[in-house]
């Protein structure tokens, strides 16, 4: 009996499921086990899920999702200071990898041209790979993580024009013509995105942050559009979705909207990693078991070792040599596609994409544990790595700026918490989602990040317990609960006020372990009660205490600042 597409879509990710709760169970990288899950509903295995175009559909939405989110993450300033790095480690790869593996498949006996096939695909390693296992280990702001994404855009780019410029140079269609307007539309098209969203997108961000549904489907339209732009013009998804997140990376909601696309990016980049399984070729293996796993070694030990030896000529320090090239040990999608292309032009075996295969698989495997334990593997091997250094090794690091207190909500209880930063001089930030108050902070140059307390992604991303004070005057009682636990979590424990309406609500949060709790409503009268012993004993403080208030109103009312109506008040 033939399943239609949603039973076989339920049953995989059922299997997925299991599958997953048995690497979780063996601590082993998900990765894998979406790989093997692929495997297993394959046509080699159990054959239960045949809708391969679906499957297709769904792993494009992946990647663009998920390089869509790491562009949030990257500043355009990071490409100018870092971009020649990029250039250099890029095609170093590709060319030393590139000689040494043509090199090493003539000496294991293949021919010139399958040689020249298999070399070129060991020098690519995988976007789409490395990042979802940098994103898993929380590395993406990491200077060797932002060094690597221009190299391995730089190499998916060269795949593409090679892709392109085969079946031209072979005769199998089109002319060199078609090559040079498909790099100036895409170099037209990335100025276009661009121009665009620094002219007409960020003048439209307050309108479209007033509505959480409105910014997530501008957010899922704006890249799946510029993916889909790219790849028309004949470029990969993986760069049109990453020049979408870095055109719109500098908009006040950027952490809002990578917070928002996080589950669907986990869900539909596990269908890619499935898909990769489910398109395992094992047809011929043990003929070419021996030669895969010669050339395994080489892309797990060598691309390392030559991204070491790029690195330390640049003047980059070892470890941050050492963690680059762990994410050249495996290759990309895009080497799979770039030898079968030379079996359907009939340069080459079928057997030679079986083997690629094996490689890409094994590699993709070991390099899973490498990257996310790439800091271990490091402390064991720094002492035989320092003749990769140079001695006058310097670098830049990506120094991201701590702040002494966070405050949650720049409202009306807010706003006596900035004006204290200030005067204490302390640096701080302001966590707001109300566009009139931002535009406000905007005025005031108060330091401040657009995003929702209420969202616990975008609470990882803050990163609470580097503050010494996090202040929330935020009163819903679940907000403050998730920002109170991210705050003491790991260890760190900063002081921490909240905000409650109840003292059901105030009492939870102190069994739960915050500092202190405000109470609005009781407080103004114990202040009352205060100011009136100050007056009794020191009556001149009076005309002080009273002007002092009348100009603290008068900002408020600068600032549009209401009192908030007690009849509807809890």
């Amino acid at each position: 009996m033939t399943l239609d597409t949603f039973a076989q879509i339920g049953i995989l990710i059922g299997i997925a499921t299991v599958v997953s709760l048995v690497m979780r169970l063996l601590r082993q990288p998900l990765i894998v086990g979406h790989i093997i899950t692929g495997f297993l509903v394959g046509r080699y295995a159990l054959g239960l899920f045949q809708d391969m175009e679906t499957l297709e559909l769904f792993s494009q939405l992946g990647i663009s999702f998920l390089l869509f989110t790491v562009g949030l993450s990257l500043n355009p300033k990071l490409f100018r200071d870092y971009g020649w790095v990029s250039i250099a480690t890029g095609f170093g790869q590709v060319i030393l990898t590139g000689g040494v593996g043509v090199a090493l498949c003539m000496f294991l006996g293949f021919g010139w041209i399958a040689s020249l096939y298999v070399g070129v695909a060991l020098a690519f390693s995988s976007t789409v790979i490395v990042m979802k296992l940098l994103s898993d280990k929380g590395d993406l702001d990491k200077l060797y993580v932002k060094l690597s994404i221009g190299s391995l855009l730089l190499q998916d780019l060269i795949a593409i024009v090679l892709l392109f410029a085969i079946p031209f140079v072979s005769g199998a269609q089109g002319n060199g013509f078609d090559l040079v307007r498909m790099l100036a539309l895409g170099i037209c098209a990335g100025l276009a995105v661009f121009l665009f969203s620094h002219y007409v997108v960020r003048h439209l961000h307050t309108y479209l942050t007033r509505s959480h549904e409105l910014l997530f489907l501008f957010a899922v339209s704006w890249g799946m559009g510029i993916s889909a732009l790219f790849s028309g013009i004949g470029f990969s998804l993986e760069g049109g979705a990453l020049i979408a997140g870095v055109a719109l990376s500098t908009i006040p909601s950027r952490r809002e909207i990578a917070a928002r696309l996080a589950p669907l990016r986990d869900f539909f980049i596990v269908l890619f990693f499935i898909l990769l399984g489910a398109r395992m070729v094992i047809e011929n293996f043990s003929e070419v078991l021996i030669p895969a796993l010669i050339l395994s070694v080489f892309v797990l030990v060598g691309n390392p070792l030559l991204q070491l030896i790029v690195m330390g000529a640049l003047g980059y320090r070892k470890k941050t040599g050492f963690q680059t090239g762990m994410m050249a040990a495996q290759i990309s999608e895009f080497s799979l596609i770039l030898v079968a292309l030379g079996v359907s032009l009939n340069q080459i075996a079928p057997n030679i994409l079986t083997m690629v295969t094996v490689v890409g698989l094994v590699t993709i495997f070991i390099s899973s544990y490498l990257i996310l334990h790439s800091d271990t593997i490091y402390k064991y091997l720094a002492p035989y790595l320092r003749i990769f250094e140079r001695t006058d090794a310097r670098e830049r690091s990506l120094r991201k700026k701590s702040y002494s207190a966070i405050l949650i909500g720049g409202g009306r209880i807010g706003f006596d918490f900035i004006t204290l930063f200030k005067e204490q001089g302390l640096p701080f930030l302001v966590i707001e989602h109300d566009p009139e108050i931002i535009a406000q902070l905007v005025h005031d140059k108060v330091p401040h990040e657009f995003g929702d307390a209420g969202d616990p992604d975008f609470l990882d991303e803050l990163n609470l317990g580097q503050a010494s004070i996090v202040v929330s005057t935020v009163p819903e009682l679940e907000t403050n609960r998730m920002v109170l636990a991210g705050a003491k979590r790991d260890d760190k424990d900063p002081v921490v006020m909240l905000v409650a309406h109840r003292i059901d609500d105030a009492l939870e949060l102190y069994e739960a372990g915050a500092d202190y709790v405000i109470l609005p409503h009781f407080l103004g009268g114990s202040y009352a009660t205060n100011l009136v012993h100050q007056f009794t004993e020191h009556a001149s403080k009076l005309q002080t205490i009273r002007e002092k208030h009348i100009a603290h109103l008068l900002a408020r009312t600068a600032r549009h600042q209401e009192h908030p109506d007690l009849n509807h008040s809890r």
